[in-house]
């Protein structure tokens, strides 16, 4: 009998927990990136592992997002063109479309960071709620650990999380 009490305690911190945000988000700044592995359409492989000593964006986008379509030449200029090496790593992170539409997608763009498709939306959903949006940034420090948190294409937002990658990488 008092099992059931204890656990209708826990429920409401396990709900709050995948409540999206007024953003759409279920995680928040000093959150650990969930799991997450990635093929990019050279056949790179990216997974938390893999990426961690780096200072890593996620793009999260699709082919049919205009807000998408707007910030990925932003992203190509001031974002990888600005901070390419061995330290930083910027993902697009394309939302269950399959390989050939994401290639695609790239070549149209002109983008020369590294995409990845995200079947089923994996990934997408293990930081957004359903329905949420997809042009997001996720910015990641060396450890993994989410550091700033974009949504839609802001100007000041993006200036805001030049400045956080910016840091992240002079630590």
């Amino acid at each position: 009998m008092r099992v059931i009490p204890f656990l209708a305690l826990l429920m409401p911190c396990f709900l709050s927990a995948q409540t999206p945000d007024d953003r759409g988000y279920i995680v928040q700044v000093g959150d650990p990136m969930p799991p997450f592995e990635l093929t990019a359409t050279d056949g790179t492989v990216y997974t938390n592992a893999s990426v961690e000593g780096q200072v890593v964006v996620l793009q999260f986008t699709a082919s049919w997002c205009s807000v998408c379509r707007k910030e990925m030449p932003e992203l190509e200029t001031q974002v990888h063109q600005a901070f390419q090496g061995p330290d930083f790593l910027l993902l697009g992170v394309d939302l269950d479309e399959p390989l050939a539409k994401v290639e695609a997608f790239a070549t149209q763009m002109g983008i020369s960071y590294p995409i990845a498709p995200d079947p089923a939306g994996s990934v997408f959903y293990s930081i957004a709620g359903p329905k949420s949006g997809v042009t997001r940034n996720v910015v990641l420090d060396r450890t993994g650990t989410i550091r700033f948190l974009t949504r839609l294409y802001d100007p000041e937002e993006f200036e805001a999380m030049i400045a956080a990658i910016e840091g992240l990488l002079a630590e």
